[in-house]
């Protein structure tokens, strides 16, 4: 009788241990999939303010003073708890600096 519960508790042990194994390995596959959005949404902001910049600049000869200018009239949106977007205007006909950071 004791052997009987000897191995029903082994057993029960490693059917635990192999759901708490899997359980790492989801949360992990989680993780990278979230970081690979965060990157992804940068990556796609960025290369929208570009588009907006140089699409501002063929229509109007100059580029945008501003990156709230981009934002209310080139649609722009900047999730700004997710992102920080530093945009350098040097002068109107020289394009400006545009850096696009996560925020921590």
């Amino acid at each position: 009788m004791r052997k009987k519960i000897n191995v029903s508790v082994i057993k029960i042990l490693f059917f635990l241990a192999i759901l708490a194994v899997a359980v790492l390995f989801l949360w992990k596959a989680v993780q990278k999939m979230e970081m690979g959005q965060q990157a992804e949404s940068l990556k796609q902001l960025d290369s929208s303010i570009r588009k907006a910049t140089m699409t501002c600049y063929a229509t109007e000869g100059v580029y945008p003073p501003t990156i709230q200018y981009l934002q209310d009239n080139y649609g722009i949106q900047i999730d700004e708890g997710k992102f920080t977007v530093f945009y350098e205007v040097f002068g109107d006909n020289m394009m400006p600096d545009i850096t696009v950071m996560e925020r921590q």
